[in-house]
């Protein structure tokens, strides 16, 4: 069962976060906070498995709070749940520890694959944004998942194909390819392929 707590300062969206989860059978909803330095405390409280927080919010921000949060127990995982798609706030968020990336107009059931991404010690960030780095880091941010599809992009594989090997859906890895573009710095289908061709053996 993933232990989930979401700190927002609109209550709107906690609720419509909290409707989600009630038929998620493998995700329990286990509090909420306003601001940054309640969701410091209800961590140390509820120890949940993974954290969703805003990044702007009052008394103490997003990021300041995942610093605190990841210095008392390094294992939470925490998503930044936010309007904000600047290079820099993701850059802030990077840096503090954040394993999740999501825009709040993104669909919610990106969420619950968010939401499940992380528990699962990976990587997930929104296809609406771009992440940049160095090699490394860049490797770093691939899900298990999407370091499969690379190495069958390096075979030649379609979609289908892709699909059909591990049991996911087609759209499921087109999404996958779209934030491996992204994660990636790359500018399209193409330079996939490429990276892919040249990373085969490297992973």
């Amino acid at each position: 069962m993933i232990r989930l707590v979401i700190a927002e300062d609109h209550n709107a969206l906690i609720d419509g976060v909290k409707l989600l989860l009630e038929h998620e059978q493998d995700i329990q909803f286990v509090g909420y906070a306003n601001n940054g330095r309640e969701l410091c405390d209800l961590v140390k409280l509820k120890k949940p498995d993974v954290v969703i927080t805003d990044i702007r919010m009052p008394i103490m921000d997003g990021i300041t709070a995942t610093r605190l949060i990841l210095k008392t127990d390094p294992n939470t995982k925490v998503i930044a749940f936010t309007m904000f798609d600047q290079d820099d706030a993701v850059q802030q968020m990077l840096e503090a520890g954040a394993r999740g990336y999501i825009l709040k107009n993104s669909n919610l059931s990106e969420l619950l694959f968010a939401i499940r991404t992380v528990y699962m010690n990976n990587y997930y960030y929104d296809a609406g944004i771009t992440v940049s780095g160095g090699e490394k880091k860049e490797k770093a941010l691939l899900t298990k998942r999407q370091i499969e599809i690379l190495k069958l992009i390096a075979l030649g594989k379609t979609n289908q194909e892709i699909g059909d090997q591990l049991f996911i859906g087609k759209t499921t890895v087109e999404t996958h390819r779209k934030n491996m573009i992204r994660i990636l710095n790359l500018k399209g289908a193409g330079e996939l392929l490429r990276y892919a061709l040249e990373s085969k053996y490297k992973f």
